[in-house]
């Protein structure tokens, strides 16, 4: 009984060795394991007959059949092996990278065209003396209109269609100019030459030229010797740093209510129109008064602009939602 069973154990390696010399994949090696050694493989049958080995061979038949099922074992898992190790390196023989090939180059993030109009902006009135300086977005009531000269029944709150929040008598800022008074409250009674950038807010239909939030940046100088001359030299200069030398700048009479005498800025174009870029005026002596100053000691002039319509002239765009709109056709021009 031992020696046919002897017999079949070497049968059995034997062929499962013959097999693993044809195999060629890791597949084809697990496909063999499952043959012989799983639940229904051809080693259990070998299994069942170790009852009907006589007692006294039993040792010696177990012996033999453990020793064929650890050998089977062993040399699956080594061609499992060889087979994985095999395919891992014709992977990454396929996958090598040519390290003396040059190098790709990432694509660098650029800034808004918006960012990139400011800090021009910054540059060009930076020469001329002026600092930055931040103000707040969320303002009172009282700083946005009625300390500019705007008390709650003046008709110039029509102009500005005003988000409200829910705390009474808070609103977001509609224009840069609360800020003017913050910084004359700070700065009292030194001298002020300062611009005043951020975002405005306004609860209106948005279009080619209108969107609700929008970048202004106020100017403000405050002394004891400036006259509107000095207004209308300090806007063309930057008229002419901005767009080029050629452009003439003409002055119109306008009306805000914190500047008087107000005015409107435009420019000439390239088929000898006109272009309005921006409001100024003196500041108006209520204005300097609720600031601190003295008006009859001081004076001081004002003027704003709006940073989309800067970008918009300089660039030749005429949809000012295309700022806002993140298409990157569209930014990866600037």
């Amino acid at each position: 009984m031992i020696e046919s069973l002897r017999q079949e154990i070497d049968a059995l390696q034997q062929q499962a060795a013959a097999e693993l010399d044809q195999a060629s994949s890791t597949e084809a090696c697990e496909a063999i394991r499952i043959r012989y050694l799983g639940r229904s493989g051809r080693i259990n049958p070998l299994m069942q007959k170790l009852k009907d080995v006589p007692k006294e061979q039993k040792a010696e038949a177990g012996k033999l059949l453990n020793g064929l099922k650890q050998n089977l074992q062993k040399n699956i898992e080594q061609a499992l092996k060889n087979y994985k190790q095999a395919e891992q390196d014709a992977q990454l023989l396929k996958e090598a990278v040519d390290v003396t090939l040059p190098g790709r180059s990432l694509p660098l993030g650029r800034l808004h065209p918006i960012t990139q109009t400011l800090y021009e902006l910054y540059g060009i009135f930076a020469e001329m003396g002026f600092q930055v300086y931040q103000t707040r977005e969320v303002e009172s009531d009282e700083m946005n209109f009625q300390m500019l000269n705007i008390p709650p029944d003046h008709p110039a709150r029509d102009m500005h269609d005003t988000f409200y929040t829910k705390t009474p008598g808070v609103v977001l800022r509609t224009h840069t100019s609360p800020g003017q008074i913050r910084l004359m409250h700070e700065r009292c009674p030194g001298a002020i030459r300062a611009i005043l950038p951020g975002k405005c807010y306004r609860f209106e239909q948005t279009d080619a030229s209108h969107e609700w939030m929008f970048y202004q940046i106020e100017g403000l100088a405050v002394g004891q010797h400036i006259t509107l001359a000095d207004l209308k030299g300090t806007l063309t200069a930057f008229v002419h740093r901005m767009f080029g030398a050629e452009r003439k700048v003409q002055f119109r009479c306008s009306y805000f209510p914190f500047t008087e005498p107000s005015m409107e800025v435009a420019m000439s174009d390239k088929r000898g129109g006109w272009l309005e870029i921006l409001g100024s005026g003196m500041v108006h002596p209520v204005v300097l008064k609720n600031g601190g100053y003295d008006p009859d000691k001081y004076s001081g002039f004002a003027f704003g602009m709006g940073v989309e319509r800067i970008a918009m002239l300089k660039y030749g765009i005429d949809d000012i939602r295309q700022f806002y709109g993140n298409d990157l056709r569209f930014l990866t021009q600037f």
